[in-house]
């Protein structure tokens, strides 16, 4: 049996990407570890695969990623393993150096176009140091894969490589039934995901001073959650607003089925977002809610080829609103979106991923 360390740089608690990759590779046989970090107010987890989280003293910053790096560094040099999985660039230089000293097989999964995220736009030195690691690394690397053709099609042009494609599709679910586990009479709108700058959540806040009977929860947590809630008591919705805070993702199916229209609305404003497909779009499919999306190229795709939802052209706050109390209000439309999103949910589900997934570790 093929040992497989696969690390991770958050907390594990809500990223179902790398646990489905583990499980996929668990049901093949091979014996799984998944490394990633503790923080203080990290979920409890309980998996069918090894976990090991670090306790670190800096949990952000320079250090942090440093820091990082180094007890990886040393926890992988030492342990029994066959293939080293390294997801996105902050776990690379570790991976790539034990598998150097060790000779070990080494696998990488980038799950975003790393060096254009908002975070590091305008950090020149920052971002030159994380571009520095990828050009000297990836190049050399013989197993990699991404989330969305258009990144791989970057990354191949660029170094000569050989990206794969492994989307973010949740695992299927047939039951696409309702849940009232967001209590409330009125129409619920969902964000789920990181609350980081960029994403549109600002949009819809202010939003929803003009949007009848409906409420918007907000799943998740992240750099903005504070400016978030400030900006909640600026606009005045303080009612029409409910924040939910880390659901863990075993648990946010049903939080997901409770809601009326799901929200994905990032920013044009960096190559990361313009080519994004986020694992919260692919969510809502799964819970069967209609979808509200930015009129960006892969998002725009998959809502107009599948007749999910709608593709929002105007960042106006007035259009947006007006937008959402349409999807809300037409009942008609609400029925022809639901049967469409079954056959996408049947489509677009992880089990269509794991054969191409398991070509790469084989």
């Amino acid at each position: 049996m093929q040992k497989v360390i696969l690390s991770v740089i958050n907390d594990l608690s809500t990223d179902n990407r790398v646990h489905k990759v583990a499980t996929t590779l668990v049901k093949n046989n091979y014996d799984v570890t998944l490394i990633g970090r503790k923080l203080p107010n990290s979920l409890e987890i309980n998996r069918n695969y090894s976990t090991y989280r670090f306790a670190l003293f800096f949990n952000k910053g320079p250090f942090f990623y440093i820091e990082y790096n180094i007890r990886l560094f040393f926890f992988l040099l030492f342990k029994n393993v066959d293939i080293l999985v390294a997801n996105d660039l902050d776990t690379l230089l570790a991976n790539y150096l034990v598998s150097v000293i060790r000779t070990k097989k080494i696998i990488y999964d980038s799950h975003e176009y790393f060096i254009e995220v908002p975070e590091l736009q305008n950090r020149k030195t920052v971002k030159s140091v994380w571009k520095f690691i990828e050009k000297t690394i990836v190049p050399k690397l013989k197993r990699t894969y991404t989330v969305s053709k258009p990144i791989a099609d970057i990354y191949n042009k660029m170094y000569k490589t050989d990206f794969k494609v492994i989307r973010n599709y949740p695992n299927y679910s047939e039951n696409q039934s309702s849940t009232n586990i967001i209590e409330t009479s009125k129409k619920v709108i969902i964000y789920q995901g990181a609350l980081n700058i960029g994403r549109g959540i600002e949009l819809v806040i202010k939003a929803m001073k003009l949007i009848d009977n409906a409420i918007f929860a907000i799943i998740g947590d992240g750099d903005i959650t504070q400016s978030l809630k400030n900006l909640i008591i600026d606009e005045g919705v303080n009612d029409k607003v409910l924040f939910l805070g880390k659901i863990p993702f075993e648990e946010l199916h049903n939080y997901t089925k409770s809601a009326n229209i799901g929200i994905s609305l990032e920013d044009d404003t960096n190559l990361n977002y313009h080519y994004s497909l986020p694992n919260k779009l692919f969510d809502y499919i799964q819970a069967g809610i209609p979808v509200l999306v930015s009129n960006l190229p892969e998002m725009k795709k998959i809502v107009q080829d599948y007749n999910i939802g709608e593709v929002l052209m105007s960042r106006k706050v007035e259009d947006c609103s007006k937008l959402i109390n349409d999807m809300l209000t037409n009942e008609i439309q609400q029925i022809e979106w639901k049967n469409n999103l079954k056959q996408a949910a049947k489509e677009l589900c992880w089990e269509n991923q794991e054969k191409e997934l398991l070509n790469i570790f084989n």
